[in-house]
């Protein structure tokens, strides 16, 4: 899949995004559930995904030119600012086949970017990480413009 967000509506990015997922449904769940450790695992985590992005390109729909506040999904940046400390950082949340960490590109089956989707500008998370935990602030989600699905 390569949809470049600077191309397509919001909602455009959205549904082709959706029929992505549907089309490839069994192999999404399998690296899921492969790469996440039972105990971190949530059921239905796709099915779960799918439904809220039916519920935000339902209300882009409706909203017009006023668009609903964003969470974090595949397609979008994060910056997330740490507890105690001035330093940010993005995080552009993609498939996996896209993903190159050194430079901020992170899958969203990835032990961050799992913890980091459907989060909310404004949530405070826990993210657990290989040394322990890191406090983060969610500042700012919007849709990346450099990298594509």
């Amino acid at each position: 899949m390569s949809l470049s967000p600077d191309l397509l509506t919001e909602e455009e990015y959205f549904q082709d995004q959706l029929a992505f997922i549907e089309e490839n449904y069994k192999e999404l769940n399998n690296l899921y559930v492969s790469s996440t450790p039972l105990n971190e695992q949530v059921k239905d985590f796709l099915a779960i995904y799918v439904r809220e992005v039916e519920k935000y390109t339902a209300l882009l729909g409706r909203m017009g030119s006023d668009k609903p506040p964003l969470k974090v999904f595949i397609g979008t940046k994060v910056t997330v600012s740490f507890d105690g400390d001035e330093d940010r950082e993005d995080y552009h949340i993609c498939l996996p086949d896209h993903s190159n960490p050194d430079n901020g590109v992170i899958s969203f089956i990835s032990p961050v970017g799992r913890q980091l989707l459907l989060k909310n500008t404004g949530d405070q998370i826990s993210l657990s990480v290989p040394n322990g935990h890191l406090n983060v602030t969610i500042e700012k989600i919007t849709f990346s413009d450099q990298y594509s699905l």
